[in-house]
């Protein structure tokens, strides 16, 4: 397989093939990001895709789904998209579910009908990074959307019927806008319904600018309670219109949650409500085992 530089996919995609159609990031300027810092975004040739995909199906019998790498795999051109999906289909019988990473401007670069044509030809689920529902936050860490253009390309995602994983990121606003990017962040997922969301903590990366920011004192992280905090916000501001897996059991998160929201919205409340009473860091996971 034709790997260049840093892979990343979803703790879901674990067993899955993964499949990089393109090099880095598109957009590549998010402040807390390091993830491609130094990788020059580019496209895969389809001959080098095909040829991956012809040796991946000589294993077909150990996968059952496709994760198109890398960091925004949805920017490509539909019909270029719509080709690997039809190799992959061709020459991979057995393939399920294709997932891929997507950012508000590459989804809201295809039409509602495009999405739904790359819903049939394989595409099931995309992962969607969010981050913050606070137009501010959002300015302040270079995403380059807005909560509006968010909660568009969440609609037309949901709208094609293609499965909506997004990720927020708790901590991102530091001590200053803690709450205002919690409570909009809770918000902004209720306004867009996903049927996967995950919380994930910041953690601050000394070569990116977020980095430099906390390092020169603009930039202070809540602290350990603060994060939790903002957690119990963000939960209390989500009011779920349909079942939704909600999570923070990524290796950055203090406190591990699985649940299902609005079912178990109150049992995690109060979890978490206990967790902020007691103000006892042995509830919480190390920091020595803690990770991106």
């Amino acid at each position: 397989m034709d790997y260049i530089g840093n892979i990343f996919r979803p703790p879901s995609e674990a067993e899955s093939l993964i499949l990089q159609i393109t090099v880095g990031c598109s957009h590549n300027k998010c402040t807390f990001c390091g993830n491609y810092r130094g990788e020059k975004f580019a496209i895969k040739s389809m001959d080098t895709i095909k040829r991956d995909i012809d040796e991946a199906a000589r294993y077909q019998h150990l996968f059952d789904k496709v994760f198109l790498a890398d960091g925004d795999a949805l920017i490509l051109p539909t019909a270029m998209l719509l080709e690997i999906l039809g190799y992959i289909r061709q020459k991979c019988s057995n393939t399920g579910r294709v997932g891929v990473y997507a950012n508000t401007k590459s989804i809201l670069r295809k039409t509602p009908e495009e999405l739904v044509q790359l819903r049939d030809a394989g595409i099931g689920i995309v992962y969607h990074g969010v981050e913050s529902g606070s137009d501010e936050v959002l300015r302040r860490v270079k995403k380059g959307a807005t909560a509006e253009q968010t909660i568009e390309a969440a609609a037309r995602v949901t709208g094609a019927g293609v499965l909506l994983s997004q990720m927020v990121l708790l901590g991102i606003g530091g001590v200053e806008l803690s709450d205002e990017h919690a409570t909009a962040t809770g918000k902004i997922l209720s306004a867009m319904s996903p049927d996967y969301a995950a919380a994930l903590t910041v953690m601050i990366l000394p070569e990116t600018e977020l980095g430099r920011d906390a390092a020169a004192g603009r930039f202070v992280l809540p602290d350990k309670f603060g994060i939790i905090r903002e957690l119990k916000e963000i939960i209390e501001n989500f009011q779920a219109q349909r079942n939704c897996f909600f999570t923070s059991n990524h290796a950055s998160n203090y406190l591990p949650i699985r649940a299902r929201l609005p079912d178990q919205r109150n049992e995690v409340l109060g979890l978490i409500n206990r967790v902020l009473k007691q103000g006892d860091e042995s509830d919480l996971r190390p920091e020595t085992l803690r990770a991106l």
